[in-house]
Formats: C-alpha cells, sequence, structure tokens
C-alpha cells in the first residue's frame, strides 16, 4: 500500500474516534444537564418492581411525561401515550408534586357519557426530587358486589322472616284450636304447606350460593340431554296435576353437553314449574329439544314453553334478578321463592351457556336455555363398541 493512502486512512481513523468520542461526551453532558434539571430516568431496578405489583403503576417526570407504566396501569387508562391518562389524575399529580404531600383516595373517571365511573383507589407520591408515582386500584367491582351481597342479605331476611312469622301463627292457632279437629287439621295443612316453602327456600339460598363459587359445578361428565328434560317432567308431574296442565315433550333431538346432570335438571326443572304455576288451569306446557349452530359453534338449546299470562316487556329485564316476581301472589300461593330463574341463569353460565325469553302479555313466554354442544364422540355408540 502507497505511504500516501495509508495516512489517509489513518487519519480518517482518527477523525472517526475523535466524533464517536466526542459524541459520547456530548450524551454524557446532556444527560447530567437533564438530571439536574429534574428530568429523572427510571431506573431498571424501579421498571421491575412496578412490573412485578398487581396494582396500576405510573412513574410521571417533571413535565407530565410518563417514564414508566405497568400493564395493570395500562389496562387502567392511567396513560394514553406518553400523557397521563385523564384529567382529573393530572391535576392530582401535579397537586402532589407542587405541595409534596402523598395523596391516598378515590379518583373517579367517567370512562363513556351515561356509564358508570371507573372509582380508582389511587397512592400518589413523590418520588426523588420531582417524579411522581402513582399506585391505583379498581375497586368498582368490588364495591358493586359488596352491594349486591348486602342487598341479598336484606332480601333473604325478609323473605325468611315471612314463612317464620307465619309457622309461629299457626302454630299457636293449632294450640288455641286443639278442641276443634277440624281446625286443626287445616292448620296443620297450612304448617305443612310454610315448612315445604321455608325449607324449599333454604335450600335455593344454598344452591344459589354454591354456585356464585369460583367452581360452581360439583362434577363434569357428559350428559344426555333427554335425560335432563326427562328428569325435569318427572320431578315436576306431580305439581302439574294439582293444577290440571299438560306436560308435553314435543320435539327431541339426540344432544348432550358437558356439566353437572342434576344441576342442569334443576334448572329445566325450575322453568317447568315456573310454567306451571303461571298458567291457567288445564293450560300446556311444551318442552323440545334443538340443535341449532351459530357463529360457527354448535349448540343444544331446550325450550320451555307456556300460554299463561305472559311478561310484559319493562318485566322481562328483571325476571332473572334474585326475589323478583311478575305475580307475587300467584308466587306465593304456588310456593315460589323468587329465586327459581336466578338459579337457572347461574346454572346456564357455570356451562358456559345462556338463558333468554319470549314472552307476550296474555299469549305465553317462552324460556331457552343454551349449552355449548358436546362434540366428541356418541357416548352410545362408544358403549356398543366397548361391550362388542
Amino acid at each position: 500500500m502507497y505511504p500516501a493512502v495509508a495516512g489517509i486512512i489513518g487519519a480518517c481513523l482518527a477523525l472517526v474516534v475523535v466524533a464517536f468520542v466526542h459524541i459520547v461526551r456530548r450524551g454524557l453532558v446532556r444527560r447530567r444537564e437533564l438530571e439536574a434539571r429534574g428530568n429523572p430516568v427510571a431506573s431498571e431496578e424501579v421498571r421491575t418492581v412496578m412490573d412485578l405489583l398487581h396494582s396500576g403503576a405510573m412513574l410521571v417526570g417533571p413535565h407530565d411525561e410518563i417514564l414508566h407504566v405497568n400493564e395493570p396501569g395500562v389496562v387502567l387508562s392511567l396513560a394514553r401515550g406518553s400523557r397521563v391518562g385523564f384529567a382529573t389524575l393530572l391535576d392530582k399529580i401535579r397537586e402532589v408534586r407542587a405541595s409534596g404531600v402523598t395523596y391516598r383516595g378515590s379518583i373517579k373517571r367517567e370512562m363513556h357519557p351515561g356509564a358508570d365511573p371507573l372509582e380508582l383507589t389511587t397512592r400518589i407520591a413523590v418520588l426523588g426530587e420531582s417524579a411522581v408515582l402513582v399506585i391505583a386500584d379498581d375497586e368498582s367491582t368490588q364495591r358493586r358486589i359488596e352491594a349486591v351481597r348486602r342487598d341479598f342479605v336484606a332480601n333473604i331476611s325478609h323473605e325468611l322472616k315471612t314463612p317464620i312469622g307465619a309457622l309461629s301463627v299457626l302454630a299457636e292457632a293449632v294450640e288455641a284450636a286443639s278442641d276443634d279437629p277440624e281446625a286443626v287439621q287445616r292448620f296443620a295443612g297450612r304448617l305443612q304447606h310454610e315448612s315445604s316453602r321455608l325449607a324449599e327456600l333454604v335450600n335455593q339460598i344454598i344452591d344459589l350460593s354454591r354456585l356464585q363459587s369460583e367452581d360452581p359445578l360439583l362434577s363434569r361428565e357428559i350428559v344426555d340431554v333427554h335425560e335432563v328434560v326427562t328428569e325435569a317432567v318427572d320431578r315436576s308431574q306431580e305439581r302439574a296435576d294439582n293444577r290440571q296442565v299438560s306436560l308435553i315433550v314435543a320435539r327431541t333431538s339426540h344432544a348432550y353437553v358437558i356439566g353437572d346432570r342434576w344441576q342442569l335438571a334443576d334448572a329445566v326443572s325450575n322453568l317447568v314449574q315456573n310454567a306451571i304455576n303461571y298458567s291457567d288451569e288445564r293450560a300446556r306446557v311444551t318442552l323440545s329439544i334443538l340443535q341449532v349452530t351459530a357463529e360457527g359453534d354448535r349448540f343444544v338449546e331446550i325450550k320451555v314453553s307456556d300460554n299463561g299470562i305472559g311478561i310484559s316487556p319493562e318485566e322481562q329485564e328483571r325476571i332473572f334478578e334474585r326475589f323478583y316476581r311478575v305475580d307475587y301472589g300467584r308466587s306465593r300461593d304456588a310456593g315460589g321463592t323468587g329465586l327459581g330463574l336466578s338459579i337457572v341463569r347461574h346454572i346456564a353460565l357455570a356451562h358456559g351457556g345462556s338463558i333468554r325469553v319470549w314472552s307476550r302479555p296474555g299469549q305465553g313466554s317462552t324460556f331457552t336455555l343454551r349449552l355449548p354442544a358436546y362434540l366428541g364422540p356418541d357416548p352410545q355408540e362408544s358403549a356398543l363398541v366397548e361391550e362388542n
């Protein structure tokens, strides 16, 4: 290589090295200037700790820029891009930065117009010289659960007082009428009715409590839907006979689902008995089993139809609430507790299904319990193969 060319290459390399060193030095100087002006940098340790938290966590710089936000914080919308997610939170962050006083309390954010606001329980504190750390938890769901639980306890107390009070009064009446055999017999019949109603109420409260647990299914097996419908009809036949109501299994389809057989029988029984209670004498209650396809998936539908009093559109939105009755007097006379349809809804949800209603006042109602279909081999055919 010519000496002149080598000299030129060496000079270029030297210039490159000098330029690189200059850039690095400028970067270091710039970082020191930013730190001196109070622009913190979220360290790797701080980021790691924030990412380990179950709560939403966000670190905000002195100019309201987001230095770091963990995944729960993103879910809670603490940040919107590189800025704080909503105005009320930003105001509180600025207030804490200016005063240096840690804030512990709730901050509300309206997610959508007309929707219930998101209520965050927050802790906001200055971290270092100018950064602000936000820790937030969404307790809206927990508050709603607590409110539902309080209402449930209040409703249970009211519902239990009625049959218990009736039992007490009837016991006194039996004692007072000890010399009148006919009166004793009449009061004893009422005692039996009220005690049966109380027992049913207690059993349904227990069932509903179990269905609201983390794992509501007592068993998971392949269930023949026709057997479920047959079991429900057998359970309801005596009540239907007493009211001269005909139970008809109209259409059946060979179908299976995965779930708890007895819970499913309870659900269908509640629908059938509800139809009997709200039908006039000599009416008809029809059951059918259909296989349907929706959104590329297969389902089994159990339909229970009656030609009873029907349900108004306003009441259809509430009939699956606990203790709600369309006709309180009719329900009470029939021994209803107001929990049957709520139990049906919870059983449907526990099995990955749904429950819906079609009804018109004076024309009757049709309740449809939809469940995901079992897609495996036919259990009956598998059993025959094993036998052979």
